[in-house]
């Protein structure tokens, strides 16, 4: 009954810690992409490609569902992926729908015509690639009217984090949001549209200031995940076995995922 859990490195973790508590009974094997992170600053065609095999690695696993806990490989990978090459008995999800959910106040199937929302400025903060593919500013404009997106590629972070160095990170995130609040001085609602980004969230909030909500993806994909098993149970796959699987040295990506997420984390050979 494993699902599996993708992403280019150790950001998708800040997911995976929600579907645990979420969904405690199901086995979920990790798969970190370490060896060609970061995503953000990569081709739609090379995501893709680097994307595919690591799904597949998490099918031989027995995870016939993949939650893709990269925004990156959501957004530039994932349509492509579901038009063209994915098997019939095969799911891949991403995160962007649940966050957008979220923000538009509907439920999961609701395919009502746009409306009006409560929030209509909003600042997403993500990736390059992200930014670039405007997959946020497709998904929000199918469920909602008159909301103002204004993006801000957050070049660094992601590379900083992944380092362990918190302290450059936290200086490109205030950075980040100077740069966004010169475009939009005054957003109602703060996207964080990198699975990594959680891990400085409160840096966010504070640069960002108190009258601004964030919303992050962890809690809000776990919930999905979670209704959507209850209505296609049939999805959880084969596997019986946690793991955690990187194309990076496991050892070195061990260590900085234990310091993430601040317990013992051993990853193997993917």
């Amino acid at each position: 009954m494993a699902v599996g859990v993708f992403d280019s490195g150790l950001g998708g973790l800040t997911v995976l810690g929600s579907l645990e508590k979420r969904l405690p009974e199901v086995p979920f094997v990790y798969f970190a992409d370490s060896a060609h992170a970061p995503y953000g600053v990569r081709t739609a065609d090379n995501i893709y490609d680097l994307t595919r095999p690591a799904i597949e690695r998490l099918w031989d696993e027995g995870c016939d569902l993949v939650v893709l806990a990269c925004n990156t490989a959501s957004a530039a990978a994932l349509r492509r992926m579901q038009e063209t090459w994915l098997p019939k008995d095969k799911r891949v999800l991403g995160v962007f729908v649940p966050l957008i959910e979220a923000l538009t106040e509907r439920n999961w199937g609701d395919n009502s015509p746009p409306r009006e929302v409560a929030v209509s400025h909003v600042a997403l903060f993500a990736t390059p690639a992200t930014v670039s593919s405007r997959a946020f500013q497709r998904e929000l404009a199918f469920r909602a009217i008159g909301v103002d997106v204004e993006a801000q590629a957050c070049g660094g972070v992601v590379d900083a984090i992944e380092e362990g160095d918190m302290i450059l990170a936290e200086a490109l995130v205030r950075s980040h949001v100077d740069a966004l609040k010169r475009k939009m001085p005054h957003p109602q609602a703060a996207i964080l549209g990198c699975t990594h980004y959680p891990l400085v969230e409160e840096v966010f909030q504070d640069a960002l200031g108190p009258d601004v909500e964030v919303y992050s993806q962890a809690n809000l994909v776990a919930a999905s995940l979670e209704d959507y098993l209850k209505r296609r149970p049939e999805m959880l796959g084969s596997g019986t076995e946690r793991k955690f699987l990187t194309t990076g040295d496991p050892k070195r990506v061990s260590g900085r995922a234990t310091q993430f997420l601040k317990r013992s984390i051993t990853f193997e050979k993917a």
